[in-house]
């Protein structure tokens, strides 16, 4: 027997109470066991594809405009540099104002559901953009592409942290956000070809009905939960189930959404965020007309040369997520790639219109970095909060970014168009990204020992 003192005398450890400690050390043995059990592969091969399918349909609608406007949009519709700039960045309003009830929508009752529904939506309204006459309407579309689209990030970001385990979340959440520069890529080639071929019109139109006929193919081939897949065995089922589950046992409950929206690391992640989209959707939306303002640049080369950055954003996802998965340390490959695309956007301004292929050259590389962190950054918000609020933290966090986005859009086509250069739109996204990674430091100070959200 074991025995130790106290202030009220000596106190026996009998048998029943040692086999008690010995139990509980087995069933941390066990649980050790349990997490480090393999999972069903099929998962990766059966939902990741469609689920990168989604949500690339979902940025046509975001970077096409761009070439829209380059292509003699702006010219038919009698669109001034101001309206070019509120018309692309309307999209963001629209998509921060209705995030947070979207995301709720899907974490309570189907993301499944919601996504259905948003895919033939945005299929419509990308091809009634096509057909209009007055910019008054077109300010309307833009706005409810927004709304319509606003809850798919956070929704896809809750379906995936249903299926996919910690280890396995950032290269999950990497092939999700990949829909973004792919799409990109492809897009636009594709796009610069449409507008130099058939017109800005007919580019929407084309465009647009991927979305609708993939919403069936959507409704059929997901499900919510692990627990209503056929095509996984009762055992496969439960091994997963049992692995997210022992996840959230070591995040330490949060009362409510109010108390997770103002806790530091949400309110740190929004402002990082925020000023993080400030520099990708500044560079999205604009890009085409950066460079289709290059001496002898035809609508059609822009396409192919919109397209390279979006290599690099690709191959730098990829190997960023597998890392980070790998080691768990998520801070370490989010905050330096910032840091590098604010330094790739200020050399750009050095260099200047003299040089474009060196300045080209470094906006791809601030392509690339700036796309790296993704997989990373929404893996570590399911990791820092419990699944009971993390649907409203995604939700939050997001809709910032969407702020970010519309700022970004905006107030780089307005420093466009009132300056006459692209010098002090280079100079805003390089501040942007530069206090976004400061920011992450920051938020993130204590990463792996950030189990709560206070």
């Amino acid at each position: 027997m074991l025995s130790f003192k106290s202030g009220t005398g000596n106190f026996y450890l009998n048998k029943t109470v040692t086999q008690h400690l010995f139990d509980f050390k087995k069933a941390v043995k066990i649980t050790k066991q349990d997490m480090s059990k393999p999972l069903a592969k099929k998962r990766w091969y059966r939902l990741i594809p469609i689920v990168f399918i989604t949500y690339s349909l979902a940025y046509l609608d975001r970077a096409n405009f761009g070439f829209a406007l380059a292509g003699g949009m702006a010219h038919d519709l009698n669109i001034t540099a101001a309206m070019s700039s509120l018309l692309g960045s309307l999209f963001f309003l629209g998509y921060f104002f209705f995030q947070i009830p979207g995301a709720l929508y899907a974490a309570n009752k189907s993301a499944r559901r919601l996504i259905f529904w948003s895919l033939i939506l945005w299929g419509l309204m990308a091809m009634a953009t096509g057909m209009v006459h007055n910019v008054n309407l077109l300010i309307v579309i833009r706005f409810m592409l927004g709304v319509v689209e606003s809850a798919v990030m956070p929704a896809m970001l809750i379906f995936l942290s249903r299926w996919f385990t910690k280890a396995e979340r950032s290269r999950a959440n990497t092939f999700l956000v990949l829909g973004n520069p792919v799409t990109i890529l492809w897009m636009s080639i594709l796009s610069g070809h449409l507008v130099g071929t058939l017109g800005w019109r007919w580019m929407f139109i084309i465009e647009g009905a991927p979305g609708i006929i993939w919403a069936f193919f959507w409704w059929y081939l997901v499900q919510d939960k692990v627990k209503d897949a056929k095509w996984l065995s009762e055992s496969e089922k439960n091994d997963v189930e049992e692995q997210l589950a022992l996840e959230q046992q070591s995040i330490k409950p949060v009362k409510n959404y109010a108390a997770a929206f103002k806790s530091r690391v949400v309110i740190l992640l929004c402002l990082q965020y925020a000023l993080w989209s400030i520099g990708v959707y500044g560079f999205v939306m604009w890009l085409p007309s950066i460079i289709n303002e290059a001496p002898n640049m035809d609508i059609e080369t822009t396409g192919w040369l919109s397209a390279v950055p979006y290599i690099l954003a690709i191959t730098m996802m990829l190997v960023t997520s597998y890392f980070s998965d790998k080691t768990l340390k998520r801070k370490q490959f989010i905050w330096p790639f910032l840091l590098l695309g604010a330094i790739a956007f200020y050399g750009s301004y050095l260099v200047g219109t003299g040089n474009f292929w060196l300045s080209f050259t470094l906006l791809i590389i601030a392509g690339g970095a700036m796309y790296a962190p993704y997989g990373p950054f929404f893996a570590i918000i399911t990791e820092v909060l419990p699944r009971n609020v993390s649907a409203g933290a995604i939700a939050i966090i997001n809709s910032f970014g969407a702020l970010g986005s519309f700022l970004g859009a905006y107030l780089v086509g307005y420093l466009n168009g009132t300056t006459g250069s692209f010098d002090a739109s280079y100079i805003f996204m390089s501040g942007s990204l530069f206090l976004s990674a400061l920011i992450t430091m920051v938020a993130l100070k204590r990463e792996g020992t950030t189990k709560s959200a206070s």
